[in-house]
């Protein structure tokens, strides 16, 4: 089964011309292309599926999804994350 995680972005940068971003995943951080989403800002929400940030989410759907995700445990087996804070 593949998931689109919610995470929010931290920092925003180029690599060799394309717009990377450190995103946050409740706890894991992890490198996103931006490709998809030229306009996105520090501090949204999107949902990221295989390395790249696919749509721009709400915080409070963002935030929502991932406690669902936690209760169920998606974030330990897909992000290695425990509680979120």
């Amino acid at each position: 089964m593949c998931l689109g995680i919610p995470g929010r972005v931290c920092e925003i940068w180029d690599r060799q011309g394309v717009r990377m971003a450190y995103v946050d995943f409740g706890g894991a951080v992890k490198d996103v292309c931006l490709a998809y989403l030229p306009d996105i800002e520090v501090g949204d929400y999107t949902i990221v599926h295989a390395g790249f940030a696919l749509t721009r989410l709400d915080e409070r759907s963002a935030l929502q999804t991932l406690e669902m995700f936690q209760a169920l445990g998606v974030l330990e087996t897909e992000l290695g994350v425990g509680n979120l804070p």
